[in-house]
């Protein structure tokens, strides 16, 4: 089967981008918008982009009347976010914070999830993620209808039991985080591993 893809509706586009396009890691970023209101929502067109300096992107989009979504109003007021990475035992209380709530309802108190002070950023970062960076944006390019914003990395907190001070290396083999799978609704554990060496 061939594709042409801008003959496609967007909707069919992304549908068939995002289901192929697997697994995506998902970023649960938080901000704080001008009113000093914490927003949380989940993003799977996320990624890290590059590490001299290190950078993430990712891609927030509108909402279905054309506005921005709250994570993007935020980011463009105050330059700052926090992205929280999702593992198993916080997935449920990601998709929990995906949902359309009234504007100013706390996404992290509907989803039974606790704020911790950032060390460098002002929006929180989520007590239960295995891992948070915060991020300062860098800048956002905006590509058609598509939004990307980029984030300069600037602070990393790991949990305890997934991080090796002395190497100062990831434990990978507890680090179960979760990926973005077929659109709609499909994910993927991350705990079915194989290790292959890179050739010399």
């Amino acid at each position: 089967m061939e594709i042409k893809l801008d003959t496609l509706a967007t909707n069919r586009a992304y549908g068939l981008l995002a289901s192929l396009v697997t697994p995506r890691p998902i970023a649960l970023v938080t901000t704080i918008g001008a009113d000093g209101r914490v927003n949380a929502a989940p993003f799977s067109f996320f990624n890290l982009m590059g590490a001299r300096p290190p950078i993430c992107a990712f891609a927030p989009g509108d909402r279905d009347s054309g506005i921005p979504k709250d994570t993007a109003l935020n980011i463009r007021a105050t330059h700052e976010f926090v992205v929280n990475l999702v593992d198993e035992a916080l997935a449920e209380a990601m998709n929990r914070c995906a949902a359309s709530l009234p504007h100013g309802e706390n996404e992290l108190s509907h989803a039974g999830l606790q704020s911790a002070p950032s060390r460098m950023v002002k929006p929180p970062r989520i007590l239960e993620a295995p891992a948070s960076l915060e991020c300062v944006e860098w800048g956002t390019l905006q590509i058609g209808e598509n939004r990307m914003v980029i984030g300069l990395i600037k602070y990393v907190h790991v949990q305890d039991r997934f991080y090796d001070p002395e190497k100062q290396r990831i434990l990978p083999q507890g680090l179960m985080t979760v990926g973005r799978m077929a659109s709609p609704d499909w994910y993927c554990k991350t705990g079915d591993r194989f290790e292959m060496k890179r050739p010399d």
